[in-house]
């Protein structure tokens, strides 16, 4: 009999089962594909780790298992609207070292796969997936692609947005789509960043730079599909000088690095985050815009809550315990609603064709950036989230 078992071995099961390692409980993680050592080429899929994230990585052991030198920090944020309203915030200001990590996922993955091995109270199961499930009043039962049968007192969801554990525990999950492609890529630029990142309101999407280590960015650019097809269809020199122009030339000439890739823009949202002793944690719970680069981070914090939670229920309280689930999903509640209205009111916003709307989310970035005190209460909630 386990205590936990983890269905999805990414960044947030990952570091769940590395937080949970630690304590007296009996786990299993189960995980279809295993991670593969990285590659020297620049990842495409990264991501904006907060302080609060890091921190969290920090406790568990997975921040000093990464290369410092593909770390990039984030030292200032510049933010632009479509009719020029302008917002800048800078870590000096905000008396914080940094307002963000840009990590690569695929580096981030490896080092928390690596931490896992030869823990003795976890057992990996990879390559593999499950395949039934039966609930029972005091235990479920998982069987999994090659026969063999888990017995768990708590089950762990964290396969990502198109989940099977949610889907069989009947937890009813509402996506939808935006519409739109982020499409990602990586350059050396002409001219250096000096830790800044940038953000364009535009009327074709929303275009990011997020500063890698050196003269490199990564990019997304939320945009709707078919000028996202016509982003993909061109050739690097005509991509990069498109690139370079959306973003006012910010850092001068670009120079690909890594291939364009794009993936669609959906939201998900769940009934519940609990069901019986099946719990959900990240994607499977949760999908926002990435406009903010928030979703791992909320995704660490399910991690970071359902750790602690499970940590501190003594040694004879059952892990699946209605209650104690309950409070996972209490701690949980108020962030994601928080983020979910952001993300998705600020889409909404910079999107909509109406007439002097324009004008009036212009004016409120410019507001913002006279008002010292508003700007530093922003910083601080992004900070701890």
């Amino acid at each position: 009999m386990y205590d936990v078992v983890i269905v999805g071995a990414g960044l947030v099961g990952a570091s769940l089962a590395r937080a949970l390692s630690r304590s007296d409980l009996e786990l299993a993680l189960i995980e279809p594909a295993p991670p593969s050592p990285p590659l020297d080429d620049w990842d495409s899929r990264i991501y904006a780790l907060s302080p609060a994230s890091q921190a969290f990585l920090e406790r568990i052991g997975a921040w000093e298992a990464m290369d410092g030198a593909r770390l990039g920090p984030v030292r200032g944020m510049k933010i632009a609207g479509d009719l020029g309203g302008a917002l800048g915030f800078s870590a000096y200001d905000s008396g914080v070292e940094r307002l963000a990590t840009i990590v690569e996922s695929g580096r981030v993955q490896h080092a928390l796969w690596t931490l896992l091995a030869g823990q003795g109270n976890l057992r990996r199961h990879a390559p593999a997936r499950p395949v039934s499930a039966q609930f029972q009043p005091d235990a479920v039962v998982l069987t999994l692609d090659d026969g063999s049968a888990l017995r768990t007192r708590l089950l762990v969801g964290a396969d990502g947005a198109r989940s099977w554990v949610r889907e069989t525990a009947g937890i009813a999950a509402k996506d939808s789509s935006f519409g739109q492609l982020g499409v990602v890529a990586n350059f050396s630029c002409e001219r250096p960043h000096h830790g800044t990142a940038f953000q364009w309101f535009r009327d074709d999407g929303i275009l990011a730079y997020l500063p890698l280590p050196g003269n490199r960015i990564s990019i997304v650019w939320s945009t709707p599909e078919a000028n996202a097809r016509e982003l993909l269809a061109l050739d690097p020199v005509a991509f990069c000088g498109r690139v370079a122009a959306a973003g006012s030339n910010a850092l001068g000439a670009l120079e690909l690095l890594t291939r364009a890739a794009a993936f669609p823009l959906e939201s998900l949202s769940t009934a519940a985050l609990i069901a019986g002793r099946v719990v959900l944690v990240g994607d499977a719970a949760h999908v926002v815009h990435p406009l903010a680069g928030q979703g791992v981070n909320l995704g660490f914090g399910d991690s970071e809550a359902l750790a602690a939670v499970l940590s501190a229920r003594g040694p004879l309280r059952d892990a699946g315990d209605a209650l104690l689930l309950h409070r996972y999903g209490r701690r949980r509640a108020e962030a994601i609603l928080a983020m979910r209205v952001a993300t998705t009111g600020l889409n909404r916003l910079f999107s909509a064709q109406i007439p002097g709307l324009a004008r009036v989310r212009n004016a409120g970035l410019a507001l913002t950036e006279r008002l010292p005190v508003l700007k530093n209460l922003l910083v601080r909630h992004a900070l701890a989230n």
